[in-house]
């Protein structure tokens, strides 16, 4: 017998939750082939199976929470394939044609590898959410990949959903009444309890504080205006708001180092590097995937980066490593339509820009003269144990002027 054991998954992860079998007890398992998918703080992934064999027994259900290292489900090497129960069934008058049982065993034996479709974690957790077999979801990717977008899409055909089978699971969702009103009970995700935990540490840990400002941004929006045709025909992206704010905050953390540290005990730890955190919001919940060295990076990089990481976060595709080691983070509430909001630290970082909507707004030009200019609130959230005010809001100037005369950023590099 051989044991499955929760694996080594990342340094800061000691344990997740079984969020689905892939397989089922009595089905062959090849070395290699997923068996389990494991909901972690910050990532989905998938346990694969180390022997090839048939699954014994589980010893965990979905929605347990399991260690690195626990003991999850045994595998019998020498094991055969459970058939259904007509056909283990005892025959009672007369023993099959050899044909007929040749061909069962055949099916039997093809069964795991053609049964189960193949599906992305998200796309499988949302299913079984809906109560939606895979088995009925069309899917238009290449390799016959079932995503996320398809089932949202299949969910959205009437016949579909008539046709969709009931899946008996455990409910995650109980209903009660308050005060003679209906109400719902919901579990936490786990990432989501992991947000809710990180963010209240960062704030009983850390003294933050927040100052803000405003950035005319009508240099940035006419150069985009001018050169955003051509910068795609050269780079095959698209120029955003992005690049320009990584690059602004590069400039002003290496005019002001200490936003780019770090606290650990009695001790600073200065950074002499600058992984740039870029908060996404995903339907799971927030993740801040990092663009690794953004300063050596120039505006096609820095988009291509954002772009990427953006895509695998919503595809439930990130790995630990997207994850790890920020420095700075940029979080944008702008796209959601926020105009003025305090950003949360994102711990053991000590600094975190806030991007909000661009706004018409009319500007004093002089004493006498007023135009409507795209104007866009901009936060910055420090820890005050290392960051001084007037650090604070020079920062937050500096970046403000390498926004308002952007050829600086080329300039600077």
């Amino acid at each position: 017998m051989i044991e499955i054991k929760v694996p080594e998954l990342a340094e800061s992860i000691t344990e997740g939750t079984i969020a689905q079998w892939l397989k089922q007890v009595g089905e062959q398992v090849n070395q290699g082939e997923y068996i389990a998918e494991l909901e972690t703080d910050k990532v989905n992934v998938e346990i694969t199976a180390e022997y090839s064999g048939v699954i014994k027994e589980f010893k965990k259900e979905p929605g347990d929470t399991v260690e690195v290292g626990e003991v999850i489900a045994v595998i019998d090497e020498s094991g055969e394939a459970s058939t259904s129960s007509e056909e283990s069934a005892p025959v009672a008058k007369e023993e099959p044609k050899k044909e007929e049982s040749a061909a069962k065993e055949v099916a039997t034996e093809s069964a795991p590898s053609t049964d189960r479709p193949l599906a992305s974690p998200a796309a499988r957790k949302l299913a079984r959410e809906k109560g939606i077999s895979l088995n009925n979801i069309q899917t238009n990717d290449p390799t016959g990949r079932i995503r996320r977008q398809d089932v949202e899409t299949h969910e959205t055909k009437p016949a579909a959903k008539q046709a969709a089978p009931k899946v008996e699971k455990k409910p995650a969702v109980s209903a009660d009444e308050q005060a003679g009103k209906p109400v719902e009970r919901v579990k936490m995700s786990r990432r989501r309890q992991t947000i809710a935990k990180r963010l209240v540490e960062s704030q009983q840990t850390a003294a933050m504080l927040t100052t803000f400002n405003e950035v005319d941004m009508t240099e940035v929006m006419d150069l985009r205006k001018r050169r955003k045709d051509a910068f795609l025909d050269k780079n095959g992206v698209k120029l955003g708001f992005m690049s320009f704010f990584t690059k602004a905050v590069i400039g002003a953390l290496k005019e002001f180092p200490l936003l780019n540290a770090e606290i650990q005990g009695d001790e600073i730890l200065m950074k002499k590097f600058y992984d740039i955190g870029v908060a996404v919001s995903t339907d799971e919940g927030l993740v801040v995937p990092v663009v690794r060295d953004a300063d050596r990076l120039g505006f096609a990089g820095i988009e291509r980066e954002i772009g990427s990481l953006g895509k695998k976060a919503r595809d439930n595709k990130l790995s630990i490593s997207d994850l790890q080691g920020g420095t700075f983070t940029i979080t944008n509430g702008g796209v959601f339509g926020s105009l003025w909001s305090t950003p949360i630290l994102n711990a053991p970082q000590v600094g975190i820009l806030g991007m909000h909507k661009v706004q018409w707004r009319p500007v004093a030009i002089d004493q006498e003269r007023f135009e409507n200019r795209p104007m866009m609130y901009i936060a910055l959230s420090y820890d005050h144990r290392i960051v001084d005010g007037k650090e604070a809001v020079s920062f937050l100037v500096k970046v403000k002027e390498l926004l308002e005369d952007p050829e600086q950023l080329l300039l600077e590099g």
